[in-house]
């Protein structure tokens, strides 16, 4: 066991007026199985790249481990997966390897195929397997559950549950729970530890949120009967005030030196009534520091004249000679919230874009009536680029919803005003989404809207769907949001 020390950390990218860690202080312990989580945009992923060295930053990072990232960076895609495990780690013991291949239920043979011509879950196992060969490293694991299907997601889980000394970004609950015992959480004003898995860590978040927002109550009342006295108070030094300039009382003279002191007092009183104001002000704006706004989103769906949307009968879809689903049966009606299950390369994203007309080649009949009308979510968000304000003009939605949707998904106002391209891969998502639910449909398809997107918003999204009840046909590898949300499941 060795500690990993952070003192005082500030950091912020070059160009930019805004620090993502402001002297933050923290300790961890090596042989934790730590989870990270935070709200996209908030600098998890940066602050992996600070311990791994990549930035300079004022303050301290101290540690007598050597850091590892994943995912690693494949140069040649097309080259031996074995070429591939001795590019990521020379050193490497075949015996080794295969042991871990083993415990994530992938065949020796894989190792003798193209890279590229394995699907992302066993390019994702594959990594995995040389990282966890690697000793006496702190292993810094970045989202490793995108593009994994629910069945890859619960071997992988129960993969790095059995390991230990690793920081985890996932913003997958139950598989956050299954593989943690402690968690890090990046906070609006700071950074904090608890021990415990995810679902501990939401539950405390939830009561300590709640008690602030009942001290912000009371703060508030406080204020107000403060600031009532201090206005009183100031009311009456005022009018003492002016009786030393020509009232007289009873018809005597004026005593202007015991009318000055009286008001003297008066207007002591109200300023150190005003300074406790004051006071109690900035004690509030310490209040509700941590709290993560989760505001109600919207949707306005569309109501159809016909029941059923969409049909599909013995529909197989083939790219070349390569089949990847075949005699899917399936039909969406109005109301219906479908989930499409299948492992990798099953087909689920080709039958998506069959269903919103892009050019798929396929056999078996497809019903849709023409008047349909779609709302799309890709799972590719890399060709995002340009202001928000070209996205919403160039996909002819409102622009001040769409911005709306986006500041309740936690978009600051000067996040609004930058670049898409520079957002985070959470961000990105939100973009797709926040489009999404500006556009009014009979039907929404989404192709895994929540990778990269954070906890805190999948449960908005959550909120949503179950409040509004749109049409939806999805594909989602979130267990518990699956388990949450889908009425139906179809499974390739």
């Amino acid at each position: 066991m060795s500690l990993i020390n952070v003192s005082n950390l500030t950091f912020a990218y070059e160009g930019s007026y805004d620090n993502i860690f402001e002297n933050v202080s923290f300790q961890l312990d090596t042989d934790w199985k730590l989870g990270f989580t935070g709200r996209n945009g908030r600098g998890k992923t940066t602050f992996l790249n600070l311990l791994l060295g990549k930035y300079e930053y004022s303050g301290t990072i101290s540690a007598n481990v050597s850091f590892e990232y994943f995912p690693f960076h494949v140069e040649n895609k097309d080259a031996m997966t074995i070429e591939v495990v001795e590019d990521v780690y020379p050193e490497y013991l075949h015996w080794k390897l295969v042991r871990e291949l083993n415990l994530l239920k992938v065949s020796e043979d894989v190792l003798y195929r193209p890279f590229s011509s394995l699907s992302n879950g066993e390019q994702t196992k594959i990594l995995l397997a040389a990282l966890f060969m690697k000793e006496n490293r702190f292993l810094l694991i970045d989202e490793p559950t995108n593009h994994l299907d629910i069945h890859a997601r619960k071997l992988v889980s129960n993969y790095i549950s059995s390991k230990s000394g690793f920081i985890l970004v996932s913003h997958d609950r139950s598989f956050l729970d299954h593989c943690v015992d402690h968690i890090l959480s990046i906070n609006k004003t700071n950074i904090e530890i608890q021990k415990g898995n995810f679902s501990a860590w939401w539950e405390n978040k939830q009561r300590q949120d709640q008690f602030e927002l009942a001290s912000n109550e009371k703060l508030r009342k406080d204020i107000k009967r403060l600031s009532d006295s201090a206005k009183r108070t100031g009311g009456w030094s005022h009018e003492v005030e002016r009786t030393k300039n020509g009232t007289r009382n009873s018809g005597s003279k004026v005593d202007k030196g015991y009318i000055g002191h009286k008001a003297a007092k008066m207007m002591k009183r109200s300023k150190n009534l005003e300074q406790r104001q004051q006071a109690a002000i900035r004690e509030k704006s310490k209040l509700l520091k941590n709290i993560e706004s989760a505001e109600r989103l919207q949707i306005h769906p569309l109501d159809f004249h016909k029941d059923e949307l969409v049909q599909l009968e013995h529909v197989s879809i083939s790219y070349g000679s390569k089949t990847v689903c075949k005699d899917v049966n399936f039909t969406v009606k109005q109301g219906d919230r479908i989930a499409l299950f299948g492992k990798n390369g099953s087909g689920k994203s080709s039958i998506l874009k069959l269903i919103c007309d892009e050019r798929i080649t396929y056999t078996g009949h497809l019903r849709k009536d023409p008047q349909v009308k779609i709302s799309y979510v890709s799972q590719d968000t890399s060709g995002l680029e340009g202001s928000l304000s070209e996205f919403a003009a160039a996909r002819h939605i409102d622009e001040s919803l769409f911005k709306s949707i986006l500041r309740k998904l936690d978009f600051s106002r000067l996040q609004l005003e930058k670049d898409i391209s520079t957002f985070s891969a959470g961000q990105k998502k939100k973009v797709l989404i926040a489009k999404s639910l500006s556009e009014q449909a009979h039907l929404y398809v989404w192709d895994e809207p929540l990778n990269f997107v954070d906890v805190i918003s999948r449960m908005q999204i959550e909120e949503l769907l179950l409040e509004h009840a749109p049409t939806l046909l999805f594909v989602e590898h979130d267990s518990e949001f699956c388990e949450n949300i889908a009425t139906d499941i179809v499974e390739l």
